[in-house]
């Protein structure tokens, strides 16, 4: 195996690319799980729930061990940003499919990532490169937490906690959305200069 086969495969990488993988795995399992009657605890949905919890966890254990052991790679660098969408445009797109989100939580989370995707090439094409914002961060914490509370009221008999978990989500998820299209007018106004530029 080659030096550089090494240097991609680390630790940190290999978690990512099982977060990757398993995404469409979740999935499969989330649609075949189904919910709560309202009666009783869904044991399927509940599982439904904690597999994803651990996907977004995955997130901190990856960067974790990319700081801890001095193992920032490009690679990482590159798969890193598409599994966090990818765990959570694909669960807002099944819980859209399940009447749970609004479609303009998904319009917005979308349009944003499109945005800043096309940002990102543009100030790249000018040989600069704009750091993540903290907004990025916690708008992608804040949008984890809220789909993982979601699908947890999925699970639980109809209640008062069952109730209070639903809104706090849904509160949160309100959160998330208007951290999104913040930290994306944030990376405009940051690209603009570049943007704007003669060629």
């Amino acid at each position: 195996m080659s030096d550089n086969k090494k240097s991609i495969w680390t630790p940190a990488n290999v978690v990512t690319t099982i977060r990757v993988i398993f995404v469409p795995v979740w999935l499969a399992a989330a649609e075949l799980c189904g919910a709560s009657d309202g009666k009783s605890l869904s044991g399927a949905a509940l599982f439904a729930a904690l597999f994803y919890i651990v996907l977004s966890l995955t997130d901190k254990l990856d960067g974790y061990l990319a700081r801890s052991r001095n193992e920032v790679t490009t690679f990482g660098k590159f798969l890193d940003p598409i599994a966090d969408k990818l765990v959570v445009i694909v669960s807002l797109c099944f819980l859209l499919e399940q009447g749970e989100v609004s479609a303009w939580v998904l319009l917005i989370i979308v349009a944003r990532e499109f945005l800043v995707s096309g940002l990102r090439m543009v100030v790249a094409s000018k040989g600069t490169v704009i750091a993540a914002s903290n907004l990025g961060k916690w708008k992608t914490a804040t949008t984890m937490v809220s789909i993982s509370g979601i699908l947890l009221s999925r699970a639980l008999p109809a209640g008062a906690f069952h109730t209070g978990l639903l809104g706090l989500s849904n509160f949160l998820l309100i959160v998330a959305v208007i951290l999104t299209a913040w930290s994306g007018i944030d990376y405009f106004m940051k690209s603009w200069k570049f943007i704007a530029e003669a060629d």
